[in-house]
């Protein structure tokens, strides 16, 4: 356990020491691999599709694209080669532009919860639509205009990305909660709710519709904003050689803004920032999943007991 965090911090310390100058050589040149060694990436910036000359290689001899998330030219085995994304800020505009607009949508036809408009499952339908149907346009961004979601944001089961992910996910877990006690006593316990709380407050649901709820809140919502936020924001600002703290500090402050809550935006600033460093250290998209959802399960079981009248609002 104390090495495996001691890895997560060096590889943090290792992102932040050794920025280059240039921009174009400013990304992260330290990886963890799958056998979980933190070592250098020899080349400078590369996009996911560009492999360093000297980038790992499989037992044939040839760089393997899928362990570095990157294109090959010319493989011995004959294995199809994966092209330069063509997806960037649009992509991701897009997904936003889904995720606002099938809100309001929903909100407008069903009108206000408060009012006892949205009952049962048309009330999972408004909290779960929104967020679905906006990962789902990720990953046909990357689909239609690039390689996939595990070439293009190395969204690929790796233990060492899972280790570290549940690493920095307790640890950001432990920063959350303090941070929440401490946001709650400053500006009291209203202001400190999130907006499906709020929703949440005084409502009671059948125990598979809470459920429902539960899984949502812990396990999909995660994926479906790390896709947008760490995957097509993140790589957007990559492939225009964006310097890795910069990618970092952006996508973190995005993501919080992007959560419409103006009250608690600090507060998920704050949340968001191990977050973005399971991502900033691996490189890849599985370990910010992994702390995501870590980071999500308390929240998301409060939920579930208060939806289920088992703890109060």
């Amino acid at each position: 356990m104390i090495t495996g965090y001691g890895r997560a911090l060096w590889g943090v310390a290792a992102v932040l020491i050794y920025p280059s100058a240039d921009p174009r050589e400013s990304a992260v040149v330290w990886r963890f691999d799958d056998a979980g060694r933190f070592s250098p990436w020899p080349g400078g910036y590369l996009d996911r599709t560009e492999a360093p000359v000297t980038a790992p290689q499989s037992s044939g001899g040839h760089v393997d694209p899928e362990q570095h998330g990157g294109t090959t030219s010319g493989t011995t085995d004959g294995s199809p080669t994966a092209s330069k994304p063509r997806w960037g800020f649009g992509a991701f505009f897009l997904a936003e532009a889904v995720f606002v607009l099938v809100s309001v949508g929903l909100a407008a036809l069903f009108g206000d919860f408060g009012e006892g408009g949205w009952v049962g499952p048309v009330f999972v339908l408004v909290l779960m639509a929104p967020t679905v149907l906006a990962g789902l346009v990720a990953v046909a961004a990357t689909v239609v205009r690039g390689n996939g979601p595990v070439r293009d944001f190395g969204l690929r089961w790796r233990r060492s990305d899972v280790r570290i992910g549940l690493l920095i996910g307790f640890a950001g877990l432990v920063l959350s909660t303090v941070a929440s006690s401490l946001w709650t006593r400053w500006v009291g316990t209203e202001r400190a709710n999130s907006a499906v709380g709020s929703l949440l407050e005084d409502v009671r649901l059948p125990p598979l519709l809470a459920v429902v709820i539960f899984l949502h809140v812990w396990l999909i919502a995660p994926v479906c904003e790390e896709l947008l936020y760490r995957g097509l924001l993140w790589g957007a600002m990559e492939r225009l050689r964006f310097n890795q703290l910069t990618v970092f500090l952006l996508t973190t402050a995005i993501f919080a803004i992007g959560h419409f809550e103006p009250a608690r935006t600090l507060l998920l600033i704050v949340i968001a920032v191990p977050i973005g460093l399971a991502r900033l250290v691996t490189g890849r998209l599985t370990a910010s999943v992994v702390a995501h959802q870590v980071n999500n399960f308390l929240p998301a079981l409060g939920l579930l007991l208060m939806s289920l009248g088992m703890l109060p609002a």
